[in-house]
């Protein structure tokens, strides 16, 4: 095969025409149909596909929601670094999609070459991870921070932590031990092995993270991949449990609910994940208010990414 680039098909060399035209002349679409002798129905097409395809990547500044005043409150109710808050969609679902995608685009922002992230567990962590721009970070390492467990959600831990490493160019280091174990003696001795133990110890060596708080309800994560039952979940509830950080439980004001299965478990401590010099909470639907509420207070997150409702509620929490 000779060095030369292979000739782009003409569909492809008209599709990328079409959205240099757009995105860098800045000419509108009856335009670039006058130019290129296409329909506007075809421009249009061809910027979805540029857009499908990757090759085109919309980018709004966060800075415009840093400067929200419910992000100016929350920063001074819970003595956050920063906040960032969005607007709230029709849908819880589209609530998620829009903290996620405005947490995806923060995030490479608030890294720097050799850093260590430190990766949390759960659907919200794992769609941001999708959202994150392809943005190379120097030297950076990207670590599990929990154990990992059979789930059909396809959010698993090691997911989170790969997807992360590799939109930021960062090395990965994965915790290749179940996260709870049949029992203490059993997760003593696995911790114990050195290179189980490597991978432990790198938890500690980490000093940024990135979380979500998950809920307490019936069909938690927790419950949902059997870490707890539903009567155990009830039990841990009546007990003042509220949130759950990698897979550990706190009360409404941020404390350690302790419960048995902790003893088995393998993973990032809950004093391990503060005094970060930056945590990232992403918390999106009105279920997280609670959870996001106990993080906060706790002193889990230095920064926060939210939509208006949510922010609103958690100001009337910290009251």
């Amino acid at each position: 095969m000779s060095d030369t680039a292979r000739p782009m098909p003409r569909d492809d060399a008209a599709l990328i025409e079409a959205a240099w035209l757009y995105y860098h002349d800045g000419l509108n679409q009856n335009e670039i149909a006058a130019r290129l002798g296409i329909s506007r129905a075809s421009v249009v097409n061809y910027l979805a596909e540029a857009r499908s395809r990757g090759w085109v990547r919309l980018h709004l500044d966060s800075d415009v929601f840093r400067g929200h005043r419910l992000a100016r409150a929350l920063c001074t109710a819970y003595g956050l670094a920063d906040a960032l808050v969005v607007p709230d969609a029709e849908s819880s679902k589209g609530d998620t999609a829009r903290v996620t995608q405005a947490a995806a685009d923060w995030l490479p922002r608030l890294l720097a070459p050799g850093d260590r992230l430190g990766v949390s567990w759960g659907a919200t962590v794992y769609q941001m991870a999708n959202r994150v721009p392809q943005t190379p970070i120097p030297d950076l390492t990207v670590v599990q921070l929990l154990g990992s467990r059979p789930a059909a959600f396809g959010f698993a831990a090691e997911a989170c932590t790969a997807v992360l490493a590799q939109r930021l160019s960062g090395d990965c280091i994965n915790l290749h031990v179940p996260l709870i174990l049949s029992s203490k003696g059993l997760r003593d001795a696995l911790c114990a092995e050195p290179a189980v133990k490597r991978q432990l110890d790198a938890l500690a060596t980490c000093n940024k993270t990135v979380l979500a708080c998950g809920t307490c309800d019936a069909d938690a994560h927790v419950v949902q991949s059997g870490i707890l039952d539903p009567a155990g979940m009830e039990a841990q509830r009546a007990r003042g449990a509220v949130g759950v950080i990698c897979g550990r439980l706190i009360d409404a004001r941020g404390q350690a609910v302790e419960c048995e299965v902790e003893e088995r478990m393998i993973g990032v401590s809950l004093e391990q994940m503060k005094g970060k010099d930056m945590a990232l909470l992403v918390a999106a639907g009105p279920r997280r208010a609670a959870p996001a509420a106990a993080a906060l207070k706790g002193g889990f997150a230095t920064h926060l990414v939210t939509g208006t409702a949510l922010a609103e509620t958690l100001l009337e929490s910290a009251e």
